[in-house]
């Protein structure tokens, strides 16, 4: 009985999300043959709150519930919707401190748009952009000023790639993710930075203008396959250097390749990324 118990938890994931959540690794020229790139599809990376509507209940990542007001939720489908929680450039911690609300704030909530990248349970051999056409027509039935789709724009070669990629970085924007349209659960990341998290493990002190508080994080991370130790002094505000983020906290960093020893290169102090989101 305990088996069964298991097997329909299982099952009831894979019906409700159709698929594993995708995660995905950063582009480089040379996993994709220039001819290749006309099968992708590429749009904007969104740094919002990643949002899965399963149907019924709209949930994090992690599986935990957000508490969207019920206007908000107006003609959601019964299908699953993968997407951002998105408010404008430069406010994660702003959004993720409205939807972390457990009594939602209805007025701050009419500020953050559903920007869907992704479709599942309505046509799971449908290509990408076949999925969100189909969302698009239900959306003229089932209006939803808060649903918004983010465009797939086929790429023609990677002139037009990089083009589109700086355009983004122009206006503030964080990169652009590439997703092979057959095959979504196939796709890269395009971004100035490479995000990584890893567990802070102690600190070090302040010194001149820092003194009184503290100077870096350390940090424990997997770095191409191994644990490393390593120090995080760039990104910290003021206020965090006071009140840093507590021992055993997941931090998410920003680094720039690696080094000679196998360390990240220049990393930098993103955000705290435990809690739910």
């Amino acid at each position: 009985m305990q088996l069964l118990q298991i097997f329909l938890l299982i099952l009831a994931w894979n019906l409700t999300f159709g698929a594993e959540i995708p995660r995905f690794t950063s582009y480089d020229e040379s996993l994709i043959l220039e001819e290749d790139l006309t099968q992708f599809v590429m749009s904007e990376k969104l740094d919002g709150v990643r949002g899965i509507w399963n149907g019924k209940a709209l949930k994090t990542r992690k599986g935990n519930t957000i508490q969207a007001p019920k206007f908000w939720l107006i003609n959601f489908p019964p299908f699953v919707l993968d997407g951002e929680l998105w408010l404008t450039y430069n406010s994660f911690e702003k959004i993720s401190s409205i939807v972390r609300d457990s009594i939602p704030n209805e007025k701050e909530w009419q500020s953050i748009t559903y920007q869907i990248f992704d479709v599942r349970g309505i046509c799971d051999e449908c290509t990408l952009s076949e999925r969100l056409k189909r969302l698009e027509n239900y959306l003229k039935n089932s209006p939803n000023a808060f649903v918004r789709i983010i465009p797939q724009i086929p790429i023609q070669n990677r002139k037009h790639l990089m083009s589109y990629y700086q355009e983004i970085l122009n206006k503030g924007g964080e990169g652009v993710i590439l997703r092979k349209d057959s095959f979504p659960k196939i796709g890269y990341k395009l971004k100035p930075f490479t995000d990584a998290e890893c567990v802070v493990r102690g600190y070090t002190k302040g010194k001149g203008k820092n003194i009184n508080k503290i100077g870096a994080i350390w940090c424990e991370g997997e770095v191409l396959g191994e644990v490393k130790y390593f120090k995080i002094g760039s990104g910290l505000t003021d206020t965090e250097r006071i009140n840093p983020p507590r021992v055993g906290a997941i931090i998410t960093y920003k680094y720039q390749g690696y080094t000679k020893n196998n360390f990240p290169r220049f990393p930098i102090f993103s955000r705290i990324r435990e809690g739910g989101i």
